[in-house]
């Protein structure tokens, strides 16, 4: 059985990541601003702020915003998530962020579309989508090879994002019904 896309465990935590607050930094100074009831400001040049995530991204594209770069992925943070994941043992993840996937979808869409047309973005956009695969795929292996050992402890499982647990809740699911499946004794010859 599927999962509607529109109930898949990926698009909520999206939803829950776009009200998320995040920080920003004000580049110029901005009255407040009222829309359908949601008053947002005024705004002082050079300030930070907090606001839900799809707040701060419009004012973002409007040029008023700026994430702090905490709040935010380049290539430089992946390559040392992508380095510390390849030197940990086979079935031990590194700590991740809890809204690293959200961030990582919104870094490779942003590139995307920054790369049209531009050699040098479309460079940058090739080597991240590259970095992006080998740290989805050595965290993949990781959480197979967890979801089909015994039960794992929450100080294991602590590592994974939350899209991690959801994809390892269900292996774990999928792998126990099987092996009781393959392994049922029946009376039967």
């Amino acid at each position: 059985m599927t999962t509607p896309k529109s109930h898949s465990p990926i698009k909520t935590l999206d939803f829950i990541y776009e009200n998320t607050p995040v920080k920003i930094i004000i580049n110029r100074n901005q009255p407040e601003i009222e829309l359908a009831g949601l008053k947002i400001g005024p705004y002082e040049e050079g300030k930070e702020y907090e606001a839900k995530y799809w707040i701060a991204h419009e004012l973002e594209r409007a040029g008023i915003a700026r994430l702090r770069e905490e709040e935010t992925l380049d290539s430089v943070k992946l390559h040392k998530i992508s380095w510390k994941e390849s030197i940990q043992q086979a079935r031990q993840l590194s700590p991740l962020q809890e809204d690293f996937y959200p961030k990582l979808r919104r870094y490779l869409t942003t590139l995307k579309r920054s790369a049209i047309g531009n050699p040098e973005k479309t460079r940058e956009y090739q080597k991240v989508i590259h970095l992006s695969h080998d740290i989805v795929n050595c965290r993949l292996r990781k959480i197979v090879s967890l979801a089909s050992s015994p039960e794992q402890t929450n100080q294991t499982l602590k590592d994974l994002a939350q899209e991690e647990r959801t994809l390892y809740e269900r292996l774990n699911t999928i792998i126990k019904e099987w092996k009781s499946k393959i392994l049922k004794v029946t009376d039967e010859t």
